[in-house]
């Protein structure tokens, strides 16, 4: 069973990087978690409170510490080993309540981050800035941000200068978290052995390396090579995204928008949903349908999520482009 630990103010509870085989609930007193901050490189605290919890992503996810952990003041934790916090959790749903609600908030600051880097007016090399993002995620272990945002690159630049790079280094976020047994999956999409995920990762990286480097044919076939033998479906879903893609910049429109339709209709919660709305949408404009085009980008505008979303900004430039 739990314990409470005690604390004195100033001392380290955990380092960045360290193990992740507890998470705690502070019960008296304040505890500093000290992170950087993606676009100063500032040093960022967060005071975690009575009642609140801290160190659960990283030790649910069984991935190394994203931040440091001190006790601000004279301080009395509870630390809990995974089984235990998974057995209060289930007697008690305002603790998942919570959360639910701290995973929502966090992943709205990466999106705003990330948006706020590719977005800003006077910001020079937006693409650096958003690969350099990533850098700094997975140099410091976090290997989920890191995947978000390896994958944004390649899906807004994948002829970038720096695309091959940031699909090795998609693939290396996403093998730390199967290695850790964190590895993420759509909601209808299930996990899938480490084995798997090693042979298939290797040849759908090789293929977003052939779109880096304009070989779209080629692409589109590595791709279809994944879909067709369907050994992992998650790979086998996100190659379905990139076969419309490269259907897309194969200047294949009609084929585009029928490979979407169909992909959307077998994966209605596709993690890319929205860019695959937005090809069809730029689609349609190719073969000069504004009409149908301006259904596509008021759709993704209605969709749930922050306006300065990514792709929602792209989405309201082509939409006022198109007269909208």
């Amino acid at each position: 069973m739990a314990k409470p630990v005690q604390y004195k103010a100033g001392s380290l509870i955990y380092f960045q990087g360290d193990p992740a085989d507890k998470l705690f609930i502070v019960q008296s007193g304040k505890v500093d978690l000290k992170h950087q901050d993606i676009e100063t490189g500032q040093d960022v605290h967060d005071l975690v409170q009575p009642g609140e919890f801290f160190g659960v992503k990283s030790a649910l996810g069984r991935y190394p510490r994203e931040e440091n952990a001190m006790a601000a003041q004279d301080v009395t934790i509870m630390a809990f080993t995974v089984p235990e916090f998974e057995a209060l959790s289930m007697a008690n749903i305002r603790i998942i309540l919570k959360m639910l609600k701290v995973y929502s908030n966090q992943l709205r600051k990466i999106h705003k981050q990330v948006s706020s880097l590719m977005e800003k007016e006077d910001q020079q090399n937006p693409e650096a800035g958003l690969f350099g993002v990533g850098e700094f995620y997975l140099r410091n272990k976090g290997y989920i941000q890191a995947k978000y945002v390896f994958s944004r690159y390649l899906t807004y630049y994948p002829s970038g200068r720096n695309a091959a790079q940031a699909a090795a280094n998609l693939q290396q976020a996403e093998m730390a978290l199967a290695k850790n047994g964190a590895v993420s999956t759509a909601d209808d999409m299930p996990p899938v052995s480490e084995q798997s995920m090693t042979d298939t990762s290797s040849a759908y990286y090789d293929a977003v390396s052939l779109i880096s480097q304009q070989k779209y044919q080629q692409a589109y076939l590595a791709f279809k090579k994944i879909v067709d033998s369907n050994e992992n479906v998650e790979y086998a879903a996100k190659s379905s995204f990139e076969i419309g893609r490269c259907l897309f910049l194969l200047n294949k429109y009609d084929d585009c928008i029928k490979y979407y339709t169909m992909m959307i209709t077998k994966y209605p919660k596709h993690p890319d949903l929205a860019d695959a709305l937005f090809y069809m949408g730029q689609s349609y404009e190719k073969n000069n349908r504004k009409d149908q085009a301006l259904v596509f980008y008021k759709k993704i505008l209605s969709m749930p999520g922050k306006e300065e979303d990514g792709i929602k900004v792209k989405a309201n430039r082509a939409l006022k482009a198109a007269g909208g």
